[in-house]
């Protein structure tokens, strides 16, 4: 006999959650036939983006963005840089803003290092993956001035020598933040100020050792996750 267990911890993160619901409450109080748009895909699931799509929202990329002229448009959970608020302000569009609440106070937090280390010249890094879209909402808090680094080994380019200011995208692994942190303490000069803030998602972090027991008690595991997920990947 086969017995198929789906695991209780799967599905949408908070955020994702956060985001549809917020888009289906703006699209229930639109004008019959009014769009709402989202720039870039609101959940990296085809069948629920076919699903929202089919109620009136409208995926875009940010040269349709650019097109737009008094629209609304969805921000969604990985959150934008300041620039496409600025942009959203000078064509009268309006912003659904959908980013993450985690997200969301990631990027206060960043903004503030930057603004309160720019007298000392403090090199602002970002442990993440280099073109996501929340690493990109999280660069443009500093004036697109931040160091993004994928892997320990990139801490190489950064000053020793100069006040260092680290975070992390949510979606990162811990394990691996941790050992950044280890490297950058090893190699700052003396005297010269490291400050690191862990803000990795603890829903998706706690997913991996949860997943890793999931997997030991099953035979098979048939993993489900839209290829451009970014949790999805490590996860899987």
């Amino acid at each position: 006999m086969i017995t198929i267990e789906i695991d209780h911890r799967s599905g949408f993160c908070n955020g994702v959650v956060h985001a549809i619901k917020k888009a289906e409450r703006e699209m229930a109080s639109a004008p019959k036939g009014e769009l709402l748009y989202c720039l870039g895909d609101i959940v990296h699931n085809k069948n629920e983006v076919d699903r929202l799509e089919s109620m009136g929202l409208a995926t875009i990329n940010y040269e349709q963005f650019d097109a737009l002229r008094g629209k609304r448009v969805l921000i969604r959970a990985h959150g934008e840089p300041p620039a496409v608020y600025q942009a959203a302000r000078e064509r009268g569009i309006t912003i659904v803003d959908a980013t993450c609440p985690v997200v969301l106070q990631l990027q206060k937090r960043i903004r503030k290092y930057y603004q309160e280390g720019a007298a000392q010249h403090t090199q602002i890094v970002i442990f993440g993956k280099r073109g996501h879209a929340e690493v990109n909402g999280l660069v443009g808090q500093t004036n697109g001035e931040a160091i993004v680094i994928q892997e320990p080994e990139e801490i190489e380019q950064l000053d020793f020598s100069r006040p260092i200011s680290l975070i992390s995208q949510t979606t990162m692994s811990l394990e691996t933040f941790g050992e950044i942190v280890e490297k950058i303490k090893q190699r700052m000069h003396p005297g010269v100020a490291f400050t690191f803030a862990d803000t990795i998602c603890r829903q998706v972090a706690l997913r991996i050792p949860h997943i890793q027991e999931f997997a030991l008690c099953h035979d098979r595991i048939f993993f489900i996750a839209g290829k451009k997920s970014s949790n999805g990947k490590v996860l899987f």
